[in-house]
């Protein structure tokens, strides 16, 4: 059993104008996880709605606090990408589960948008990971407090 935290981010996003108005929406993993034919062997918890850059220390230790109490050893995270380091690095603390964050550069309500593949890399990436906390964005695996998000070219690169 794979235990899903969402915390919201730019995978949930909705914008409202051209002038980027915005708000975090109800969770998309739910509608992605059942386009990609995955229908059971998880269980989902909503923790936050936030774009990453409002997490605050309470919001990474209620996400910290969520994932220690879960009966499962593998856990999924959805985050925002501009904090995604901190809170792995917040949550490398925990020991004997193997957890997994990650997110999208675009909205999953947009038609062009890397959050399909984030997630069924992710889903992939905890099933076969040993315990630690790691980072899955875009076709890679980074370790917490080893990863970095570079803004100017749009990815996330090894410190």
């Amino acid at each position: 059993m794979i235990q899903i935290l969402t915390t919201g981010g730019t995978i949930d996003k909705v914008y409202f104008d051209a002038n980027s108005e915005f708000a975090v929406g109800d969770p998309t993993v739910p509608e992605m996880l059942s386009e990609s034919n995955i229908h059971g062997g998880y269980e989902l918890k909503e923790l936050l709605r936030k774009d990453s850059l409002e997490m605050t220390d309470e919001d990474r230790q209620a996400v910290f606090q969520a994932a220690s109490e879960s009966t499962c050893d593998r856990i999924l995270i959805t985050h925002g990408t501009d904090t995604m380091p901190e809170t792995a690095s917040a949550l490398a603390k925990l020991e004997g589960k193997t957890i997994v964050l990650f997110g999208a550069m675009q909205p999953a309500r947009m038609r062009r948008t890397d959050a399909l593949f984030n997630l069924g890399f992710a889903w992939s990436a905890v099933s076969l990971l040993p315990p630690g906390v790691y980072i899955a964005m875009n076709g890679e695996v980074f370790e917490a407090g080893s990863v970095r998000k570079n803004l100017e070219a749009k990815r996330f690169e090894r410190l």
